[in-house]
């Protein structure tokens, strides 16, 4: 495994995460789920992300569960606040009430005394910016988390919160937001923003929801058991890839990654590696073998001929346009 930093702050992450989103304490029980995280921590992966909506709270709970008796100071533990988790109208959004609230549920589902990173999981266009940065540094100040991120916020969102932030005396670290060779649109904006601020990028869906895999053929039925085909396991996410245009471009990049010694999966977790601006690629799985292929990719120098074939051939099923960052939308 390979160890950066977390933009200019001093928090070392692995370049590899393990997230569990659409995996733990739903799709997969928790034995399997256990499984698959000594499965990261085996493969050196010490960078772990989830959130309390995730599996409506239980995927928390899990990773509480899993992690437990591991030394916590070898460990950078992630999760973020923003979406319901309750039927209350303040059980959601980034208001100081809910912040508040989220940080000690979250705590004791995890069964950590603090978090490593703690980060709005979108915009809320309905609550004050001020209120918000003002909660997450109250938050940092009790000791309950270390650092604060975002995820999915745009470039403007960006610099407004670290703004505040500065002013605040509290370190705004990073930006999780989707990117992957097909989905480009933090690029223009967004990494430019983060790099004069010093933000850093814990990038999620690196293979485009499996998409960039090769497992799903163009004209073919979809693998069975796979993510296009569960509810539970983000079908609606992936469906956009699933084009024949989009699915017979990715097969044409199968002898690029042969020629690099590494499977599709392998090389669409290093394509994103390549950016200085990404310090992890947070990788899900199912099966404690997905996680050792995709964790083989830390450390993989992919070179400029080889960038230039990704890049020519998929230029004209990738997307790039700015204005698809979730936090345009009006999410509340």
């Amino acid at each position: 495994m390979e160890f950066r930093r977390l933009g200019r702050s001093g928090l070392t992450i692995s370049e590899i995460a393990y997230g569990n989103w659409l995996t733990h304490g739903s799709q997969v029980e928790e034995d399997a789920a256990a499984a698959c995280i000594r499965a990261a921590l085996d493969a050196g992966i010490t960078t772990f992300d989830t959130a309390d909506v995730y599996a409506e709270t239980r995927a928390e709970a899990v990773l509480g569960r899993a992690l437990k008796g591991e030394r916590r100071e070898g460990l950078e533990v992630f999760t973020k606040v923003y979406f319901p988790t309750g039927p209350g109208h303040n059980d959601r959004g980034l208001g100081r009430k809910h912040i508040m609230e989220s940080i000690d549920n979250s705590l004791r589902r995890l069964q950590t005394d603090y978090v490593d990173l703690y980060q709005a999981h979108r915009y809320d266009h309905s609550t004050p910016l001020e209120e918000t940065m003002e909660a997450f540094a109250d938050v940092l100040r009790s000791g309950k988390a270390l650092y604060i991120g975002v995820s999915e916020w745009t470039a403007d969102q960006l610099r407004a919160a670290h703004g505040l932030a500065r002013e605040l005396r509290v370190p705004l670290i990073s930006n999780q937001p989707q990117y992957s060779a097909l989905w480009r649109v933090i690029e223009s904006d967004v990494v430019p923003a983060s790099e004069e601020l010093g933000i850093g990028q814990i990038v999620w869906s690196p293979i485009a929801q499996g998409a960039l895999t090769g497992k799903y053929k163009p004209g073919a039925p979809l693998p069975a058991g796979s993510r296009a085909t569960d509810d539970k396991g983000g079908a609606n996410m992936i469906a956009d890839w699933l084009r024949d245009d989009v699915l017979e471009r990715v097969q044409r990049l199968r002898p690029l990654a042969d020629s690099a010694g590494l499977s599709l999966a392998q090389l669409a977790v290093a394509w994103v590696l390549q950016n200085s601006n990404v310090s992890a690629a947070i990788i899900g799985a199912s099966r404690p073998e997905q996680v050792a292929e995709n964790a083989a990719a830390a450390g993989v120098t992919l070179d400029a001929e080889l960038l230039k074939g990704i890049d020519d051939i998929l230029d004209p099923v990738v997307e790039r346009d700015p204005g698809l960052t979730a936090g345009h939308a009006n999410n509340s």
